[in-house]
């Protein structure tokens, strides 16, 4: 969850890109000695930087690398830069067992058998997806650290049947971004801080930061994080890589923490559209313990990577959102540049108008999810393994601990919710059903209008300053929330630099056209080609 997307819409949205400027964020914050590590040319040289699915694929195949040495080089990459070094504090878990799992799946290859493109790779997960091993699933809160799950996820069977190793597990917003009014993305109190490998001050963004970082720097080739509202999108799109969320009900949520069980989806983070087309391709599946899944019968493709075409723009529709077309001057140069490109690439851009419809449902929708929560974690604890086994008794655990609980902001949002009734109470009913009816009629009549293949504009802002005094503010920009509610598909892919700051470009459509938007993603990130390493400096101030 991004509580952005509720400040942008509230009295509280007080500032605007066009009023920031791009500088230090906390003078004197970072240490002269943290600068120093960050200038250091050492975290530029890993020999697996920007490595791709097929890339180590390729090396396995060859006998250059194995996959205990790929997990072993991502390891000691993340004991380097993570916790050492620029600290980006990414990683909340390591699995004891990766090494071991690696082993095996490098056996299998000798004897013959591999299980597919994804055998032997190194895969992080958001710490509110169940592992049944030695790690933990806690959504970053203390009151869970103890949490060891008795099943696997749905999306973590999956992924070990194809031979994926879990190597550990990604910080996260606690609760992911659901527990306070004036919460940090990034921050949770099992995790501490995460940090933007880019400038290290600014945002992560959430709640998937941890999965965000941890591809952009280049500790692991490909993640999976988590959405209710641009918790996939947001961090893809401030570190500088390529997110997707998809239709809700094409991805299992059976086994991850819960927030809403109508916009709740896990979805792949990686530096290439190409790896987000192979790892949504071992995600997806029809699951018994997630009804939702069933409407995606006949709909999911074996093979997403069928759709990637580099000609995929030639013929296409894509509508802009002509509120984005003037805010932040970098912004708008990014932009315009990229409706060049995919005007030069055979596309039709059509300027839209759908965000202003789109904010009337902002407090309908916290509505919903509070509903939801209360409902979904509460069913989730019952079950769990944990010291606390509903909502109240996780409030109150946090009153009781909350000098390490909550030593910068509170819990708001749990106590709210925890004051609602259940989900048969008429003022849930009427509000769900405003979001859904208003968010798919707006979306559908808007592509049947225009005839779009898909709608689009700047995913947000460039990453805002990191402050735990204050949490996180708006900066005018977020294109999560109509994809988000509508529960349809959204994918961002880099658009460039603002003052050496990342931003991405939104493509979303509606149910079920993953496959038309990673065409299209792909279609612009092989024309544009602007993805770009992190530098691990220690403030945008700071040349």
């Amino acid at each position: 969850m991004n509580r952005r997307n509720f400040l942008k819409n509230s009295s509280l949205a007080g500032l605007t890109l066009s009023t920031l400027t791009v500088g230090a964020c906390n003078p004197g914050a970072t240490s002269q000695k943290q600068a120093e590590k960050t200038a250091s040319n050492d975290a530029d040289n890993f020999q697996l930087n920007e490595a791709t699915i097929a890339d180590l694929q390729g090396k396995m195949q060859n006998g250059e690398y194995s996959s205990r040495s790929i997990t072993q080089l991502y390891l000691d990459r993340i004991e380097a830069i993570d916790k050492n070094g620029p600290k980006l504090n990414s990683v909340i878990e390591i699995n004891p067992d990766a090494l071991n799992i690696a082993d095996a799946l490098d056996q299998e290859r000798k004897n013959g058998k591999v299980r597919g493109p994804l055998h032997g790779i190194p895969v992080l997960i958001k710490d509110n997806i169940d592992t049944a091993d030695k790690m933990s699933t806690s959504a970053g809160s203390i009151a869970l650290a103890d949490n060891k799950a008795t099943y696997d996820a749905f999306i973590v069977k999956k992924l070990r049947e194809a031979g994926a190793v879990i190597l550990g597990k990604t910080n996260l917003s606690e609760w992911a971004n659901f527990r306070s009014t004036r919460s940090t993305s990034g921050w949770s109190s099992r995790g501490g801080q995460t940090r933007n490998p880019y400038v290290l001050d600014r945002t992560p963004c959430g709640s998937s930061s941890g999965s965000g970082v941890v591809v952009a720097a280049n500790l692991c080739v490909v993640a999976v994080g988590t959405e209710t509202d641009g918790s996939v999108v947001c961090p893809a799109s401030v570190n500088g890589i390529v997110g997707l969320k998809p239709t809700v009900g094409l991805v299992s949520r059976s086994g991850i923490i819960p927030i809403s069980q109508t916009q709740d989806t896990a979805g792949p983070m990686t530096r290439t559209v190409r790896d987000t087309a192979i790892l949504l391709s071992f995600l997806t599946g029809l699951d018994p313990a997630d009804a939702v899944t069933q409407e995606s019968e006949g709909k999911i493709q074996p093979d997403y990577t069928q759709f990637l075409d580099a000609n995929g723009l030639q013929g296409k529709r894509i509508g802009v959102e002509k509120s984005f077309l003037q805010g932040h001057p970098g912004i708008d140069t990014l932009l315009q540049k990229a409706l060049d490109l995919l005007k030069s690439k055979g596309a039709t851009v059509v300027e839209v108008e759908i965000m202003k419809k789109m904010r009337e449902l902002g407090e309908t929708e916290f509505e919903v999810l509070q509903y939801e929560f209360k409902d979904g974690l509460n069913k989730y604890l019952a079950k769990a393994n944990g010291k606390v086994k509903s909502l109240a008794q996780l409030i109150a655990f946090n009153k009781e601990n909350e000098a390490k609980a909550m030593p910068y902001f509170k819990q708001e949002i749990l106590e709210s919710s925890e004051k609602l009734g259940d989900l048969t109470s008429p003022k849930y009913q009427e509000a769900l059903q405003k979001n859904l009816t208003i968010s798919r009629k707006t979306i559908d009549n808007l592509l049947r209008e225009h005839k779009l293949d898909a709608i689009s504009g700047p995913t947000y802002g460039p990453p805002w300053c990191i402050d735990l005094i204050n949490g996180d503010y708006s900066t005018g920009y977020g294109f999560t929330s109509p994809a988000a509610i509508s529960g349809y598909p959204h994918i961002t892919v880099p658009l460039g630099l603002v003052q050496g700051l990342p931003i991405g470009l939104s493509f979303f459509s509606t149910a079920y056209t993953e496959g038309e938007l990673l065409k299209l993603a792909y279609a612009y990130e092989q024309a544009s080609k602007n993805r770009v390493l992190p530098t691990f400096k220690a403030s945008a101030a700071l040349s």
